[in-house]
């Protein structure tokens, strides 16, 4: 077994630094839009595109960044990416309107596409196969914690600065981490593509397909779907997109996206499972937030300060799955039990009802956190693990790339499911609840009674009363769709299970050799 020196440390820390900017950042702006539109004179509408476009702008470099790397390298696409995100955070920090904010947060997600799926690369390359586990670990400790930080960063910031902190606090961040990358990161080196093998025809079908699902996914439920013209064309013309995008990779000589790496069965498999685990990942902790903000009136702060200790026990976790593997324990059985526990999580949660409180949490969360930590590195080590050389950039964006779309794909399945799981549960219980029913009867007039006692006339009183109890019912309705939801993003896990024995055993290691260094 490779030794792992204090450069190796090092470089973890270098990538981890840069990882965790990123992340927050994509967590930390939604507990401020509030505050943004009120500085800058915005609609709903308009400060939505703050998100959309950081999300767009992400997944589409996510997709290029192997292509990127490859071409100028990965050490300095990543060093540049750093620079760039961290000057496209002072130009949102400036920002005076909310269409220059939009422009800055699309340059900041182009920025933040490159960062992390570089940063999984170069950490691949830079440790034997027996220590990269380990590198796994103290890296997804702060992938973990980062999304986690962001709403509780960001409701501290806006509630005791302003929102241009949000942004201007990655400014050191991405200075250190910009000086730790020049200093300590070594480039590897391949051959560059051959003259004219541009796939521009793969850049075009790309950005239309996977852009257009983007922003589908992410303004669909607001628009109403497809009852929205534009909507339904945007769809329409990233379905197009999409296939002939995938048509174009498989078969173009030197495509922009390997999607020839499919063939690799344990990289097939792990892509299906990246999927998997962002929407399942992405949908749950959509969930959550939503619920205990919505129905227990808890603030964004509050929230943030609920989900960080099972952030904190998911890293505290992974050092020790990673121990484990070192010491023979199979990936597969490690990434099954981490399905598992997810589904006993949205198991719990699917129990809960509207009188919960905090502590209630408590114990599903730290299931979560103990399933993420049994996930996150299993899975990179099985997908990752048979590639090499070139294929490492490529793999690692593919990977990310499918699990930031899962993620939208499972945030606006829920969404959706819980709209309409509302109005369903809302029509049941009011066939329930009407006001010949003598319980219904006597809680109207209990409520009449208490509003006269406070000074109203008994007009007053009973619309009040009678609005009370419609909001209880909707309430109800609301819990009880949250509840569902919860039960089938557990379906997703549970049903992922068996299929982790599709993975190969793995029995090679990734060579840093097979490339050369600058």
């Amino acid at each position: 077994m490779a030794k792992i020196t204090a450069r190796h440390l090092v470089v973890v820390g270098t990538v981890a630094t840069a990882a965790m900017m990123q992340l927050i950042d994509t967590s930390i702006v939604n507990v401020s839009l509030s505050q943004m539109m009120g500085n800058l004179g915005a609609t709903l509408e308009d400060i939505s595109w703050v998100i959309t476009a950081y999300a767009v702008a992400n997944v589409i470099v996510i997709a290029l960044s192997g292509w990127l790397a490859q071409r100028v390298g990965r050490t300095r696409y990543f060093l540049a990416s750093i620079v760039m995100f961290t000057a496209a955070s002072f130009l949102c920090g400036i920002s005076t309107s909310v269409w220059e904010l939009v422009v800055f947060r699309f340059l900041q997600g182009m920025a933040g596409g490159g960062i992390m799926t570089t940063a999984q690369a170069i950490l691949v390359e830079s440790f034997d196969r027996e220590d990269l586990p380990i590198a796994n670990a103290i890296f997804g400790m702060t992938v973990v914690i980062g999304p986690a930080m962001g709403p509780t960063l960001g409701g501290w910031i806006t509630d005791n600065l302003n929102w241009n902190w949000i942004f201007f606090v990655n400014i050191p961040v991405g200075v250190v981490a910009t000086v730790l990358a020049k200093l300590y990161l070594p480039s590897a080196v391949h051959d560059p593509p051959p003259k004219g093998s541009m796939d521009w025809q793969g850049i075009l079908f790309l950005v239309a397909g996977i852009g257009g699902l983007q922003v589908v996914l992410e303004r669909g439920q607001d628009e109403g779907w497809f009852e929205s013209g534009w909507i339904a064309f945007l769809s329409v013309v990233a379905a197009v997109s999409v296939v002939a995008f995938i048509w174009r990779e498989w078969t173009a000589p030197h495509p922009v996206v390997h999607l020839r790496l499919l063939r690799v069965r344990s990289y097939g498999v792990g892509v299906f499972f990246s999927f998997i685990q962002g929407l399942g990942l992405y949908a749950s902790m959509f969930l959550v937030p939503v619920f205990t903000q919505g129905i227990l009136g808890m603030t964004a702060m509050d929230t943030g300060l609920l989900l960080l200790p099972s952030s904190i026990l998911t890293a505290l976790s992974m050092p020790v799955i990673g121990k484990i593997m070192q010491r023979g324990v199979s990936a597969r059985l490690l990434a099954g039990l981490g399905f598992l526990l997810f589904f006993v999580f949205t198991v719990m949660l699917g129990r809960l009802n509207g009188q919960v409180g905090a502590n209630d949490f408590f114990w599903p969360l730290v299931v979560r956190g103990i399933g993420m930590g049994m996930l996150f590195i299993p899975l990179t080590t099985l997908a990752l693990g048979q590639l090499s050389g070139r294929e490492i950039p490529q793999g690692t964006a593919m990977t990310n790339m499918v699990r930031q779309l899962g993620g939208s794909v499972g945030i606006a399945l829920v969404a959706s499911f819980v709209d309409r799981r509302m109005t369903f549960h809302r029509s049941v219980l009011a066939e329930h609840v009407v006001s010949t029913s003598p319980a219904t009867w006597a809680r109207l007039q209990a409520a009449g009674a208490m509003f006269m006692s406070h000074g109203d006339t008994r007009w007053e009183a009973q619309r009040k009363a009678l609005g009370m109890v419609t909001g209880a019912v909707a309430r109800e309705a609301a819990v009880m769709s949250y509840l569902d939801a919860f039960r089938v993003v557990g379906f997703f896990f549970v049903v992922s299970v068996p299929f982790v024995l599709l993975f190969k055993k793995p029995s090679s290691k990734i060579d840093p050799a097979s490339m050369s260094m600058e």
